[in-house]
């Protein structure tokens, strides 16, 4: 007999607050639809309807989406913590950086080309900036 491990199960009403707060976080970050959808793994519909902030509205996202929430309100909160100005806590995500990494390019670019690799990566170079040890 062999046990499997899954993920735990969200509601949908958890995905939608989440999903909300994930196009937020990203929209005052400047990004556009097409990079929203891409960093979230979204459709454009699911994204204006996210956007619509309807408290009816609920939404499935399977557990990449919800990962991928997960690195955007975890990116937001180590830039809160690392800045205390809003226009850098919602602005350094458009401006260029030339660490290594990112090589000029926004981590809102990186995190843009859309894989997986990509968001998590950036979620560490951003987070390392508070001190965090990986």
């Amino acid at each position: 007999m062999t046990a499997t491990l899954q993920a735990p199960a969200f509601t949908k009403d958890q995905c939608a607050a989440g999903l909300r707060t994930a196009v937020n976080i990203l929209e005052k970050w400047q990004a556009s639809t097409e990079q929203a959808c891409r960093i979230l793994r979204i459709s454009r519909s699911t994204h204006a309807r996210a956007k619509l902030r309807n408290a009816d509205w609920s939404v499935s996202l399977d557990p990449d989406q919800m990962q991928r929430v997960s690195f955007i309100l975890n990116i937001h909160a180590a830039l809160r913590l690392i800045f205390d100005n809003p226009e850098n806590t919602y602005g350094f995500a458009a401006m260029p950086n030339h660490n290594e990494f990112f090589n000029g390019r926004s981590p809102l670019e990186v995190m843009a080309q859309g894989d997986m690799i990509s968001l998590y990566e950036s979620f560490r170079r951003i987070d390392s900036l508070r001190g965090a040890q990986w």
